[in-house]
């Protein structure tokens, strides 16, 4: 599956590969000198085949019309004299004549497919039997016989075109650097993480950079006011050191030179400037705004970084690429104002409101409350910014008399394509995967207290730990809604089946396993009833107590105000599933610990479950309220060898839990943190302060979906 998604991805990028950018492979107005030499004759300049228009208001009199390609392709005076201006100003820079032949076919009546009488050739070799003398001045109006140019407006024409070059060269360079550097980053400090040396630094920098949040202990749990969710420092610097480029890319090697073809003052010309780079820019972006929030992200397979992670960089990226977006169109709007009802215009104008709407409405406060709102409007809303994007660029194409598309275009739609397919590419991996685990019919059991288990028979995934499945109910609710799904940890459901030996609990009654140790408390209301705290396990109400197969996934979950508050006993609820993917970074460095600490609340169980079965040293703490007891009583831990707390009604002390195994003496302790945000971003926070003040190596995985 890996070999064949990277050759997708690959196809799909090179499919773009025919649009070149500029400064690699193209430049536009090349040569300089040509373009100079054309647009001075071209424009300003009536010929004797010009159509006059009459006015016929009360002064009377006529104007000129626009002279149209027909009238270059014939105009004696026009030919000799740009083909006498080609060979005075190319001369001096040593452009083959080949070169000018091709510029002279392809534009020299006026970028269209008309072609002239002489090829540049024929019209030099007349020029050249009667050299002209008379050099044109800026009040000359009318082009009647073969003239050499006029200095001043060759040099303006000279200058505008050549910033212009310059700056389309220089946005190809920052735009790639920025994609080099948002990409290679990554890949870069993951193989650094390789090197023998390396792993010694990393330990110790872990607790100051990697492990801790920007912002007290909030991390999984959301700022005040459902402002979002804090970086940790490490995301953060690399937040920083992503806008810091931005920043400085955008703003630097303007240049204006003077006279002008196009800007009667430096302002004028860096504002349009500054429109152009951060179009480029924002177009840029567009790769990798799709890529760091793909499922399928290439840099998930290349680096140790986590999709949670990809997502709280792709939010950030989205806010960068909407203040290119709002600063390119207001500058735009004051400078363009006046082709504001062009289609070009109106649909950047599309792209600019729906890049405006996606970002100020995918806000936590958003996505915690209208989950299934935000998740179709989102979609609906990068189409109209793709679309509008694209629809900009190739219709402003079609107004500049430099650009042919789609034979001959400035590159613009080359990271409109690599988006789009890197999109494409995430979405047909994921319909590959649904199709590959097939139609399920699930058997969903409702476990009281608004909980719910969910059997999903026949999967064979493994049992590798940290995994989760998004998965679809098309036929819940009132309602059919395919394109819903939610993420959900995913446990082997032979995990939750009672031990084919025995083993195990019977009755209520405590049954020791080897060596384990197995303490269920409960709640002091709940002890005042029993009499007294004792220790105390639970027989498992196994969906299919004689279950002989290892196949099969489960889920538990809680019902919330979304999709989820639909589910209800069923046989056989129609189910399709996106996955597995991977939770965790590595997973080899943790099975690779001397202890693992296990910490679950509620349905986060099922997060930690699977490293309870895959290490041989490990201890579980599982901690959930009164309401949820059902849990308790209908999840399976005899299988599990090791220390098990299990307390209901009162939360475990993590602080006292990760300050044990660190006092055990253990040289390197695992920490799994899975439950609600409260419970993880506390273990964090426990976590940081021993492996800082203690000389046992900890590390981390906090298996938490990022909303």
């Amino acid at each position: 599956m890996l070999v064949f998604s990277l050759a997708l991805l690959a196809s799909t990028v090179l499919a773009a590969a025919p649009v070149r950018i500029i400064g690699y492979g193209f430049l536009p107005y090349d040569p300089l000198c040509a373009q100079s030499c054309w647009r001075s004759f071209a424009s300003g300049y009536q010929l004797s085949c010009t159509p006059t228009s009459h006015s016929h208001g009360g002064h009377g009199g006529h104007g000129s019309a626009r002279t149209p390609p027909e009238c270059f392709a014939q105009d004696d005076a026009y030919l000799t004299s740009v083909a006498w201006c080609f060979s005075q100003k190319c001369g001096e820079d040593d452009v083959p004549i080949s070169k000018l032949e091709k510029f002279w076919e392809d534009w020299i009546t006026g970028g269209n497919k008309v072609a002239p009488k002489w090829p540049y050739s024929v019209a030099l070799e007349k020029a050249s039997r009667d050299p002209p003398t008379y050099e044109l001045t800026s009040a000359d109006k009318m082009l009647n016989q073969t003239s050499l140019v006029n200095p001043a407006k060759y040099l303006a024409q000279w200058n505008i075109h050549k910033d212009i070059v310059q700056e389309g060269i220089l946005e190809s360079h920052v735009g790639l650097a920025i994609i080099i550097a948002s990409f290679g980053l990554p890949v870069a400090l993951t193989l650094l993480g390789y090197l023998p040396f390396m792993t010694r630094l990393i330990h110790k920098v872990n607790p100051y950079l990697v492990f801790p949040s920007l912002i007290s202990s909030f991390q999984v749990r959301p700022l005040p006011y459902l402002l979002g969710n804090a970086p940790t420092i490490g995301q953060t610097l690399y937040i920083v050191l992503f806008i810091s480029l931005n920043v400085v890319l955008s703003s630097v090697g303007f240049q204006s030179r003077q006279p002008n073809g196009w800007f009667t003052d430096s302002w004028s010309e860096i504002s349009v400037y500054v429109i152009y780079r951060t179009g480029t820019l924002g177009l840029v972006l567009l790769p990798i705004l799709f890529l760091f929030s793909a499922r399928n992200n290439v840099l998930l397979w290349l680096t140790n970084w986590s999709h949670a992670t990809f997502l709280l960089l792709h939010r950030w990226v989205a806010r960068v690429f909407m203040l290119y977006v709002v600063v390119h169109s207001i500058l735009g709007l004051q400078y363009y104002a006046a082709q504001a009802n062009e289609t070009w215009w109106i649909w950047g104008a599309v792209a600019t409101i729906a890049t405006v709407v996606s970002v100020l409405f995918s806000g936590l406060y958003v996505r915690k409350t209208r989950y299934e709102l935000f998740l179709i409007s989102h979609i609906l809303l990068a189409v109209f910014i793709v679309v509008g994007s694209w629809y900009h660029v190739i219709l402003w194409y079609k107004t500049t008399s430099t650009i042919r598309w789609p034979e001959i275009t400035w590159g613009y739609e080359l990271w409109i394509y690599v988006g789009i397919g890197v999109w494409v590419f995430d979405r047909f991996v994921r319909i590959a995967r649904v199709l590959k685990a097939g139609v399920r019919k699930s058997k969903v059991t409702d476990l009281g207290a608004g909980y719910i288990r969910i059997d999903v028979p026949g999967v064979r995934w493994g049992s590798e730990p940290g995994r989760h499945i998004y998965a679809f109910f098309p036929t819940l609710g009132s309602k059919l809604r395919p394109w819903e799904n939610h993420p959900f940890s995913i446990i082997p459901s032979y995990m939750l089946q009672k031990k084919p030996d025995g083993t195990g609990e019977a009755d209520g009654r405590p049954v020791s396993s080897g060596e384990e140790e197995v303490s269920i408390s409960w709640s002091k209301d709940e002890e005042k009833q029993l009499g007294a705290m004792v220790p105390r396990t639970r027989r498992v109400a196994s969906v299919e107590e004689t279950a002989k197969s290892s196949a099969g996934i489960t889920l538990l979950v809680k019902k919330e105000s979304g999709i989820t508050k639909h589910l209800k006993a069923d046989d056989g609820l129609i189910t399709l599933l996106d996955g597995p993917y991977s939770n965790i970074t590595h997973t080899s460095e943790m099975l690779g610990c001397d202890r693992l600490l296990l910490i679950a609340g509620g349905t986060g169980i099922t997060g930690v479950l699977p490293w309870a079965h895959s290490h041989w040293n490990i201890k579980l703490a599982w901690s959930v309220s009164e309401s949820a007891r059902t849990l308790v009583d209908n999840v399976e831990l005899s299988g599990v060898t090791g220390t098990k707390d299990v307390r209901v009604g009162r939360r475990s002390n993590v602080e006292e839990l990760v300050s044990e195994e660190a006092a055990m003496g253990w040289q390197r302790v695992g920490v799994v943190v899975s439950g609600p945000g409260g419970l993880c971003d506390d273990v964090r926070a426990a976590v940081v302060q021993a492996a800082r003040k203690g000389k046992t190596v900890f590390e981390l995985e906090v298996d938490a979906y990022s909303w």
